[in-house]
């Protein structure tokens, strides 16, 4: 089988099953897998992960009877299992060591799910611990050529979480009235704001309480202030458009505004519309923490593709390069994953080929992200040195060693600040450091002992990030186990991190929201005056093309000249595939989809 094509069919008819509402016919899936000519085994599992993926299929159990391609057919005739990779038995072997050593109790299934039926929180966390195990092993018994362990790891567990969230308990919860607007004559967009008013409304009058942001839920509100500011609108207009319209607090709308202007003031200098960003995507990390995805590309996995990921790369940034010559390159942004997971030799090789491939006369700052302090060397830090990287990322997350513990990071407090050093003895002198709150038992106490181990290094930014929970990440999964540890953000704490920013004569420069933040809050980038990172601002303002290399990476292309309102221009993205390997055997196919792009559109 060509597995580059069914690994494109596959992605096709999950996107399309998307587009559908999560249903798809037979006969589309037919036409889709129609050339490939696949055996009964191959189709079983092709319906089998859409069935993972949440995509149903119109009457799937008439199509088994019919067609006696049931899985028990299958086990019938014996099908030989696919092994795993040795890559795979590595991620599998690493995945099943993170998760937490608990005593499972005698209880059994049936008993659990019984207390469960009744609200018990323990039941829950008990079966979650229980079949987390199970799904890996389901995963193991699904698994294909075609598809890697990690994929078929993370649908498994969120398939765990939408059948352990389907138990009601027996109270129900009190419906509540709400009485529909009127919403006859208006648009799609002042209609749903309208509904999100009227919502917001009933259930704070219900609640007694208020939201940081009221009923703003996109991921950029300073979008709001720029574009106003844009306009003419003054500090008031601004301030009383977020607080009167959307609920905002007084706090949250001054923030709004000041991450605004902060932003309008960088920008105005810069010729933003004729020129672009590059994005260079390593996703690979060395271990996987609490609060993100499963399907993480830990490094010990998967270190016998690195190599060859990186001369996929090399062969789209080198595209990339020739098919944008006579256009000015703006800024230069590496991240990922961990891009110092990347061996010295490795980082090198990539940031050579940057340097001759570009004109890098005008570009105004090249970032490389060395967030985890068990990345990085001496020699690595000489080589980004050596290559002009101007900002990098060291990223902490907390210096609270008990935490660090609890989520995953397999290294110690010393070891951030010792890698702190070494960036400074390299001659690195634009240091960004990353910080989350709302991180599992972490209060004002654990908090504010972070902001003074952080004060006392002084970077010259810092990053505050709200925990976003992951929908596949342990963290959720086995969230019932982490009850007693609180997981929130307050007011207070917000306040100790606005200080910590002033003390270290930082300004907020940008910031963004994301689903599911611990007290509704968001993450906020702070900067000493004139070390801002111009990529974080171009990236949530929206304002430049972004052309990005990589798995995963996702280009966004800007179309300035079809209109002259700065507030209203096409986006369009051009999409790489997640999968490390996928990417390499497809790279061409990755760099076909830009060339086909860049050669139908003006921007």
């Amino acid at each position: 089988m060509d597995i580059q094509k069914f690994q494109q069919k596959l992605t096709e008819v999950c996107e399309l099953g998307e587009k559908n509402g999560k249903v798809l016919k037979p006969e589309q899936i037919k036409e889709c897998f129609g050339e490939l000519d696949l055996d009964k085994s191959q189709l079983i599992k092709i319906l089998q992960y859409l069935k993972l993926k949440g995509i149903s299929i119109e009457g799937a159990e008439e199509i088994s009877a019919t067609s006696q391609t049931g899985p028990e057919e299958v086990s019938e005739e014996k099908e030989e299992k696919v092994p795993l990779t040795a890559e795979e038995e590595a991620y599998l072997k690493e995945y099943l060591e993170g998760l937490e050593e608990q005593e499972q109790g005698e209880r059994s299934a049936e008993e659990l799910f019984e207390l469960l039926s009744k609200g018990d929180a323990l039941a829950q966390a008990e079966l979650s611990q229980k079949y987390l195990h199970a799904a890996a092993e389901m995963a193991v018994e699904m698994n294909c050529e075609e598809i890697f362990i990690a994929d078929l790891i993370q649908e498994a567990n969120i398939s765990l979480l939408m059948a352990l969230g389907e138990e009601e308990p027996e109270e129900k919860d009190e419906i509540l009235s709400i009485e529909v607007p009127d919403v006859i004559g208006l648009d799609k967009k002042n209609a749903h704001e309208v509904f999100k008013d009227s919502l917001y409304k009933k259930l704070s009058e219900k609640t007694g309480k208020k939201l940081p942001w009221g009923y703003l839920t996109g991921v950029r509100p300073s979008k709001i202030a720029y574009t106003m500011l844009e306009e003419g609108a003054t500090k008031e207009q601004i301030k009383k458009h977020f607080m009167d319209k959307h609920y905002a607090s007084e706090e949250k709308a001054e923030l709004a505004l000041t991450v605004a202007r902060k932003e309008l003031d960088i920008l105005t200098d810069m010729d933003y519309k004729t020129g672009y960003s590059l994005y260079i995507g390593i996703p690979f990390c060395p271990s996987i923490c609490l609060y993100c995805s499963f399907s993480s590309y830990a490094l010990g996995a998967y270190k016998d593709y690195v190599d060859n990921y990186v001369d996929a790369l090399i062969k789209e940034i080198r595209f990339v390069a020739e098919s944008m010559k006579g256009r000015r390159l703006d800024t230069v942004y590496m991240g990922g994953g961990t891009p110092t997971t990347l061996s010295a030799a490795q980082l090198d090789k990539v940031l050579t080929v940057v340097e001759e491939a570009f004109d890098l006369s005008r570009c105004r700052e090249l970032t490389v992200e060395a967030g985890r302090p068990d990345s990085v060397t001496p020699d690595k830090f000489k080589v980004l040195k050596a290559h002009n990287v101007g900002r990098i990322s060291i990223n902490p997350q907390t210096m609270n060693q008990k935490t660090l513990d609890l989520i995953g990071r397999k290294h110690t407090v010393e070891d951030i600040k010792n890698a702190y050093a070494m960036a400074r003895e390299a001659g690195l002198d634009n240091i960004n450091m990353d910080m989350i709150l709302g991180l599992p038992g972490e209060g004002v106490d654990e908090v504010y002992h972070t902001l003074n181990e952080i004060k006392a290094m002084r970077p010259e930014s810092l990053t505050v990030h709200s925990l976003a929970i992951k929908r596949a990440s342990r963290l959720n999964i086995l969230r019932q186990q982490y009850t007693e540890l609180s997981i929130k953000n307050t007011d207070s704490i917000i306040a100790m991190t606005e200080q910590t920013a002033r003390d270290l004569n930082m300004q907020p420069y940008y910031m963004y929201r994301q689903k599911n933040m611990a007290g509704n809050f968001e993450n906020v980038g702070y900067a000493v005056p004139g070390l801002e990172c111009i990529y974080n601002i171009l990236i949530m303002e929206e304002k430049q093309t972004i052309i990005a290399c990589g798995a995963g990476a996702s280009t966004k292309v800007v179309f300035h000249n079809e209109s002259d309102d700065n507030h209203s221009v096409r986006i369009e993205r051009i999409e790489n595939v997640k999968d490390v390997r996928s990417y390499i055997e497809r790279i061409d196919e990755m760099i076909e989809r830009k060339r086909k792009f860049f050669g139908e559109n003006e921007f």
